[in-house]
């Protein structure tokens, strides 16, 4: 459930909107990276204090993908340098999180720097930040001294019914837990054909890729990330020229290649891509090419992992 009261921040005065709604003053649309965006976190922490929150946790976390819709150029890391590592472990769905850190996701969204998720605090606290500098929060309490705060920050905390990025509006498209049933079937799958590709979703828009064993399958499975989205492909081909000479045309596709070193990388390419890719994989070991469209996927198996007490909390 979403908490009781929600409250759009924005630096946008209600006098400036027309009938339908719509702002149309001078303000811009995209963070000044000083003074007012640093109004906004102080706004938001003034909602988590006024509901007594520290911690909160990460839902729903993505990053930039093939195409960057934000207001501003994505940056190296997704904007998320100094607060995760490169590899973005702990920016996964469900981490928990201190105040201050939240505050700079907070301002990585602000920014449209590459990192989306919501933060959220069971029903009792939420906040979400939306396209053109608005920011959506939820508590279980009124928060009057945050509103207030905001006011005095020179921003407007406006109430709604509920904020449009609540996740009750989302659907989960993978149900299937990654419980000892799935890790069973993919035994059988190996026992057959004694190899797997693997591709782990550890944040949308972001996977790595494993070529799993029955003697390495226990070791990958170990190091996945906590909630990941998992998809079973069948095995890398080893004549790469024949999986580089069937590539469509007119159309994009992911390429995943293992090195010789064993390294596992994949590409978004198209036919105008082909030559360089052709150069940069001449020596790999093996290699496929997947559809992008969700339609044309014939996975072997895909399943989300469930959280320790075997309850799927992930939403993919």
């Amino acid at each position: 459930m979403s908490p009781t009261f929600v409250h759009r921040i924005t630096k946008y005065d209600p006098a400036d909107r027309d009938e339908h709604g719509h702002y149309i003053g001078a303000e811009d649309t995209i963070s000044d990276h000083g003074p007012v965006e640093a109004a906004y976190l102080a706004a938001v922490a003034a909602f988590a204090e006024c509901s007594g929150i520290d911690r909160l946790e990460i839902r729903d976390p993505q990053v930039t993908g093939f195409v960057h819709f934000g207001g501003e150029p994505s940056v190296a890391g997704h904007g998320l340098g100094g607060l995760f590592p490169s590899d973005l472990t702990g920016y996964h769905d469900g981490a928990e999180i201190s105040l201050p850190v939240a505050l700079e996701l907070v301002r990585v969204m602000l920014r449209d720097q590459g990192a989306w998720c919501r933060l959220k605090v069971g029903d009792l606290f939420t906040a979400h930040v939306g396209w053109d500098q608005y920011v959506y929060v939820g508590s279980d309490r009124p928060c009057a001294d945050a509103v207030a705060r905001a006011r005095e920050l020179g921003l407007f905390a406006e109430p709604l019914a509920a904020s449009p990025y609540a996740a009750e509006a989302d659907e989960a498209e993978v149900t299937e837990p990654a419980d000892e049933h799935f890790w069973i079937r993919v035994h059988t799958a190996l026992a057959s054909r004694h190899a797997l590709l693997l591709e782990e979703n550890y944040v949308r828009n972001a996977a790595r890729w494993h070529r799993i064993t029955p003697e390495n399958l226990e070791t990958v499975r170990a190091g996945l990330s906590p909630r990941a989205l998992l998809t079973v492909w069948p095995d890398l081909t080893p004549d790469v020229g024949a999986v580089l000479a069937a590539l469509p045309q007119e159309e994009s596709i992911e390429f995943v290649w293992e090195a010789q070193d064993g390294a596992i990388s994949h590409a978004i390419v198209d036919d105008t891509d082909y030559k360089v890719l052709s150069a940069h994989v001449a020596d790999a070991r093996a290699a496929c090419a997947l559809p992008l469209p969700p339609a044309e996927h014939s996975p072997l198996l895909c399943a989300a992992l469930p959280d320790s007490d075997g309850v799927l909390r992930a939403r993919w």
